[in-house]
């Protein structure tokens, strides 16, 4: 009974709680839903991997009401993240573009696990051919010079 109990808090301790308190809320209910799917895009700039309308951060609550007092003045979805973006850069957005310097680090992660995988490659074959060529390690000529030293 108390495993089930304690399962069910966690249940409902883990789904995500908004954030966005009444007094941010617009009358208008399609402006307020616009205001919701363009700040579940948008990175809450103090915490890590949260949406501003997921953060009790002063700084999200802030946002949350710049967005929406941008769509009350008549601004589109794009022009909106547009501004948050020229003010805050890419980083407020959740899923930066694939574009520019961006580019580099979408890119990057993929091409360095080829260019590992490559070396650690070349390296066992490496390794697999100088073992077949010479079973003690040493080549004709090493073990040769090594009998002469050895007297053998």
């Amino acid at each position: 009974m108390l495993k089930r109990l304690t399962l069910a808090l966690g249940l409902i301790l883990a789904v995500p709680a908004f954030a966005v308190e009444p007094d941010e809320v617009l009358a208008d209910p399609a402006l307020e839903t616009r205001a919701r799917e363009i700040s579940k895009g948008l990175r809450c700039l103090v915490c890590r991997n949260e949406s501003i309308d997921e953060s009790n951060a002063e700084l999200a609550k802030e946002l949350r009401v710049l967005v929406r007092e941008r769509l009350v003045k008549g601004d589109s979805d794009e022009q909106v993240v547009a501004y948050l973006v020229d003010r805050y850069g890419e980083y407020v957005l959740l899923k930066p573009t694939a574009t520019g310097a961006n580019l580099l680090l979408w890119v990057a992660g993929p091409v360095l696990l080829i260019v590992a995988l490559g070396i650690g490659a070349g390296y066992v074959l490496t390794r697999r051919r100088g073992n077949e060529a010479a079973p003690g390690g040493l080549s004709a000529e090493e073990e040769a010079r090594l009998k002469e030293i050895l007297g053998e």
